[in-house]
């Protein structure tokens, strides 16, 4: 692990509020939601009142009654986030994005050239909010899971290093919560039995937490609270999976329009494979019910396949699966991810479907949204149907 703190983690505030905000100055200092139906990103105004992203609009509404509503503009944060990457790049070549709006920055070997890593930083935010126009939290520390940490803290647009003579006081008063891989069954797991801060689960013997959490998240866990994290700036890390998701409020869906929405978000991952040459094994199926519990199913494949009737037909069958769950709970989200992923080229030779020029059906029809736009072709389910948006993606390193 390194001596000194020259890990940065930079994650832009509030990010689609923020760019909206920026882009109408009539917002500025306002409540702001983006979305309707679901909240997809609430301003620091918002968030004051209570508004909590993935929040029913209507409860949202009612907190925050004067709040301005905005439909999401995804080009414009795509826009916003390639800018900020290009001022991260331009600090460092060590970049590691983990999403559209936060990365690590490695400076440690920067000092004769660009100054201490907390100059560098404070440079850094000046120049997204000169450049960019926008608010972006810094935090600087030994590991990316304490610089992680240390962002957070600092929110909204702030700046905190944590000295390595320090981390234990930062760190161990701090609720669990705030460990990376802490969620709500966790955190409530852990409540249960009496351990709230990140101290109390340090005072553990990692046998004991590997047996109340399970072997990978409890020595995961344990670790990162007695302050072991060794992992590196990566810049070389090729995603290992991809995903998307939809919420679709809390009205009641029918199974026919479940049914759609599911292909839909197949369609336009299986689109993505193809675009990347990319293959894959797992379908994983995230849901989250009525009662904002959530549960997660998964299903592999022997071979790779980018096949989107292939995939679409795995995604279903899970579905069906949770088919009870829904019934009786209500559903809030659907999300879908492709895991273990391969290069095109690992894909079997057989194809199942042949036009007589040794295209497969997918291919084709890939083709013709090229030329004509995602929209010409579509399952004969989907028309007229709203196709709601797709996150900005970050881009996958080449």
């Amino acid at each position: 692990m390194r001596g000194e703190a020259t890990v940065l983690h930079a994650d832009l505030d509030a990010f689609y509020a923020s760019v909206e905000q920026r882009d109408a100055p009539a917002l500025r200092g306002r409540p702001v939601i983006v979305g309707g139906g679901v909240v997809l990103a609430a301003s620091y105004e918002a968030k004051a009142r209570g508004v909590r992203t993935a929040m029913g609009g209507r409860q949202a509404r009612e907190l925050c009654p004067d709040a301005v509503v905005v439909p999401p503009r995804m080009e414009a944060y795509s826009a916003a986030s390639k800018d900020v990457f290009a001022i991260f790049r331009d600090t460092t070549p060590l970049v590691e994005g983990i999403s559209i709006d936060e990365a690590f920055l490695e400076v440690g070997g920067l000092r004769r050239l660009s100054g201490s890593p907390e100059q560098i930083a404070v440079r850094l935010r000046a120049r997204v909010r000169a450049e960019v126009g926008l608010a972006i939290s810094v935090g600087i520390a030994r590991t990316k899971f304490l610089a992680k940490v240390a962002s957070a803290v600092s929110k909204p647009d702030g700046l905190l290093i944590v000295e390595p003579e320090r981390e234990k006081e930062f760190l161990l008063p701090l609720p669990v919560e705030r460990l990376w891989g802490v969620g709500a069954v966790t955190a409530e797991k852990l409540h249960r039995l009496g351990i709230r801060t990140v101290g109390e689960l340090a005072e553990l013997e990692e046998a004991t937490a590997e047996r109340l959490l399970g072997r990978a998240a409890g020595a995961h866990l344990h670790a990162l609270a007695r302050l072991r994290d060794p992992r590196p700036v990566d810049t070389t890390r090729r995603r290992g999976s991809i995903g998307s998701q939809r919420a679709i409020g809390s009205r009641p869906r029918s199974p026919e329009e479940l049914d759609v929405i599911l292909s839909q978000i197949v369609d336009r991952l299986a689109r993505r494979l193809r675009d990347r040459d990319r293959a894959c094994r797992t379908v994983v199926l995230r849901l989250r019910f009525g009662d904002f519990t959530k549960a997660t199913r998964s299903r592999s494949l022997r071979s790779p396949t980018d096949r989107t009737a292939v995939l679409l037909s795995l995604a279903r069958g899970l579905f069906v699966a949770a088919r009870s769950e829904i019934d009786a709970r209500g559903i809030t989200l659907i999300g879908v991810s492709f895991a273990q992923l391969s290069r095109g080229d690992e894909i079997p030779l057989e194809l199942p479907i042949d036009w007589g020029d040794g295209q497969r059906l997918d291919t084709v029809l890939d083709g013709v949204r090229e030329r004509f736009g995602a929209a010409s072709v579509s399952r004969a389910a989907q028309l007229g149907r709203d196709f709601g948006w797709d996150a900005p993606q970050l881009p996958e390193h080449e």
